[in-house]
């Protein structure tokens, strides 16, 4: 199946920066998109950014101007390169990707395990 692992991520201070990435393994025929989602604590999972196979990002007005996008599209990866932190953006961070299989019918979405951002001074 699909496994989709996320590295990076931990404690900064407001104002420094964090990079996040995550790599999509498995019976992969092609990645359609990759992004990255967050949830506060209290709060419902909101969208970030999301990166398509022809490299067309979207961000979330929160963060546009302060978080990157980018993806490696033969290492089916992509990462997150977040600047200028806020306390507002802690959280755990999912890496989701809508990918084609080998085995499926039509493109499914995937989601990683999540890993913790947290900005605090």
């Amino acid at each position: 199946q699909v496994k989709l692992t996320e590295t990076g991520g931990g404690l900064a201070q407001p104002g420094e920066s964090l990079r996040l990435s995550c790599a999509a393994s498995g019976n992969i025929m092609e990645v359609v998109k990759m992004g990255w989602y967050r949830q506060a604590p209290g709060k419902e999972r909101e969208l970030v950014a999301t990166i398509t196979k022809s490299s067309v990002s979207n961000y979330a007005g929160s963060v546009a101007g302060r978080f990157i996008i980018s993806r490696d599209g033969a290492e089916k990866m992509v990462r997150l390169q977040m600047n200028s932190l806020k306390p507002d953006d802690t959280g755990v961070y999912y890496c989701n990707a809508e990918i084609l299989t080998t085995t499926n019918i039509g493109v499914a979405d995937y989601w990683g395990q999540g890993t913790q951002v947290t900005v605090s001074s």
